[in-house]
């Protein structure tokens, strides 16, 4: 009987929803309608929140056998951005779309982290490499965003900062164009012997 391996790691645990989900592309930018949640609110408030609700996701389901001799798991790894757990309370309107295009430096870093582990599988991963890799690879990746989201969210102050934050996120852009082998679609070259 055929094992069959089922692996979902997520940055953010929310059920992805095909309506409610935008996947990063590089084309599609977040407007203020994608913040859905209920507790979105522009004005009559006395403080500011941002809940970016962007993922990293990796998820494959495949045999023992599959998993052995598959390299390339670009396909498996994704980067989301769910508007429904999207949530930005804003002082005033200036402020949300400040804050907004923070969320967006948060979807395109989510994308420069799915590449990040797209090639970290890739490099990684032998023809008998057992499913244990997998783990310390997505944990270090996970870090690694999580204190870079941390760290500009601090320098630009959620966005605020408009100067920093484009800074922040041309170098994210780059960061993303010098892994262009590892986008979702992209099969990386093979290694020459």
């Amino acid at each position: 009987m055929k094992k069959i391996i089922i692996i979902t790691f997520l940055l953010i645990a929310v059920q992805i929803n095909a309506q409610n989900a935008i996947e990063w592309d590089g084309k599609y930018q977040i407007q203020l309608s994608d913040f859905q949640s209920k507790s979105t609110q522009i004005g009559n408030v006395s403080s500011n929140s941002l809940q970016t609700a962007s993922a990293l996701n990796f998820s494959i389901q495949m045999s023992n056998v599959e998993f052995m001799f598959t390299k390339n798991f670009n396909s498996k790894v994704s980067s989301t951005f769910k508007r429904e757990s999207a949530s930005l309370i804003a002082t005033d309107t200036i402020t949300a779309e400040r804050m907004m295009k923070f969320a967006q430096y948060d979807f395109d870093l989510s994308e420069l982290y799915a590449r990040k582990l797209r090639k970290d599988l890739y490099v990684n991963k032998g023809t008998f490499s057992d499913i244990s890799f997998l783990q310390p690879l997505y944990d270090a990746i996970q870090k690694e965003y999580v204190e870079e989201h941390g760290e500009a969210s601090k320098k630009s102050n959620l966005g605020q900062k408009e100067d920093i934050l484009k800074k922040l996120n041309d170098d994210v852009l780059i960061r993303i164009q010098e892994l262009s082998d590892f986008c979702k679609t992209c099969k990386p070259p093979k290694k020459k012997k």
